[in-house]
């Protein structure tokens, strides 16, 4: 059973798009950059082929702003009826921070979750450290919910407390 593609979704500035294999190198150039790495370390094209592209479980897309790849956002389903939810994780190019980009791209994404996936509740978790995507997230309508102890491991190898946020349906703006 082959798993059906994802729909290319239209924002307002951005449009997401099923990952590639011919999009490999330019997200691995992204995400190397040095205030990309901080927050996604260690990818090459390698990785992101395995991770991004080649993994099975979340749903991966390609963003673009004005026909360039801008950075890449996907999202992990639970599957369970008494849980169900979706999880949003995003990256974007530094050149193109403090634009809305992010934001536009992560409320495009919440739409079709919500609308056409039948979500009804949404989870992203930044580093606490991170001022500037949450804001962005917040501006969308994600509020905070708690603090993750030593969630997950930041680009020096330490452990590094991230922020669980959610958005309820009627919390999207």
């Amino acid at each position: 059973m082959t798993a059906i593609s994802p729909p290319t979704l239209h924002g307002t500035a951005t449009v997401l798009r099923p990952i590639a294999q011919h999009d490999a190198e330019a997200l691995a150039k992204i995400l190397a950059e040095p205030e990309v790495a901080a927050w996604w370390p260690a990818y090459d094209a390698e990785r992101v082929r395995r991770e991004l592209i080649e993994a099975h479980g979340p749903v991966v897309f390609v963003i673009e702003a004005d026909g360039e790849v801008i950075g890449s956002i996907q999202y992990f389903e639970e599957p369970s009826p008494d849980y169900r939810h979706a999880s949003i994780d995003i990256f974007i190019a530094t050149a193109h921070h403090g634009r809305g980009l992010g934001a536009d791209a992560i409320r495009t994404m919440a739409r079709y979750l919500v609308h056409d996936q039948g979500h009804h509740r949404l989870a992203i978790d930044p580093a606490v450290t991170n001022v500037r995507a949450i804001r962005s997230y917040q501006r969308v309508g994600f509020h905070p919910v708690g603090v993750m102890r030593r969630y997950e491991r930041n680009a020096d190898g330490q452990w590094q407390d991230c922020l669980l946020m959610d958005a309820l349906a009627q919390d999207l703006h």
